[in-house]
């Protein structure tokens, strides 16, 4: 499956037309200029970019994290920028999991409890079997018990994965997800990852900086300047890499060209 610019009804998160404006007037900065992307159900998707890009403010709009300045971001059917704050959060909360580099565990509790917490807060009932099953898939049946202090970065994260996973999410946003880790225990993580969209049809949209990580993923998108500017299948570490240098290069041209004084000329 690919990253597409037509609406498809197989899409588990669409953004049409996003702009994300921060600031006023003169001193005003688009984030994001005119985005148009869908992401099919069951893909896994790197979001990539330099730096300045815009790949964070992507992410927090197509989670309902901000309210873009104009266009539609569309989750699981549902139009987020036509809901309230009440309502985004308990989308959040049910249709979307994250997986931040932070881990962002609970310390006081237990694996276990860290993995069924998102379900607490939705007022649902843990199942016991799913939360054990879910802890088997990411290699911690043996740590189920154990507090987060006690276990390794990697089995932090996979925590992590096991705690975004359990409300069956429309999707997975994944914020730089293995930037905290070791080379080995971040290819683990990213192929959990992979296996979740391949076997579970779970849709991952994962923000990284680092070509290995984004070579796991189906296909590669690019932003530079707030714009999509091309995407990559079938990835490969070092075609990735090329491109981000491009990338670079060309961003570095752009602010030049932009940052030289306007000359007067005759009229």
């Amino acid at each position: 499956m690919n990253v597409h610019d037509t609406d498809q009804p197989g899409d588990a998160v669409r953004l049409d037309s996003v702009r994300k404006v921060f600031g006023e007037g003169a001193a005003s900065v688009a984030a994001l200029d005119g985005i148009t992307i869908g992401f099919p159900r069951g893909s896994f998707t790197a979001v990539m970019g330099p730096s300045g890009s815009g790949k964070s403010t992507f992410l927090h709009c197509a989670a309902g994290l901000e309210q873009p300045t104009s266009g539609s971001v569309v989750l699981d059917g549902q139009e987020l920028t036509e809901l309230g704050e009440k309502s985004l959060t308990v989308l959040r909360r049910e249709r979307i999991g994250f997986i931040f580099q932070a881990f962002n565990l609970l310390p006081a509790l237990t694996v276990e409890q860290n993995v069924m917490l998102p379900l607490q807060l939705a007022g649902l009932r843990p199942d016991s079997a799913r939360i054990t099953e879910l802890i088997r898939g990411v290699g911690l049946s043996d740590r189920a018990d154990h507090r987060p202090g006690e276990l390794s970065g990697g089995q932090q994260q996979r925590v992590a994965v096991a705690r975004a996973l359990i409300t069956d999410p429309a999707v997975i946003f994944a914020d730089e997800p293995t930037g905290a880790l070791d080379t080995r225990t971040a290819a683990e993580v990213l192929a959990l990852l992979r296996h979740s969209a391949q076997s579970a049809g779970q849709t991952i949209v994962m923000v990284t900086h680092d070509p290995v990580a984004a070579s796991y993923a189906q296909q590669v998108v690019f932003l530079a300047d707030g714009q999509l500017v091309g995407d990559l299948r079938r990835p490969t570490p070092d075609a990735v890499a090329a491109r981000m240098t491009q990338l670079a290069e060309w961003s570095e041209r752009q602010r030049a060209r932009q940052a030289q004084p306007v000359t007067g000329g005759r009229y």
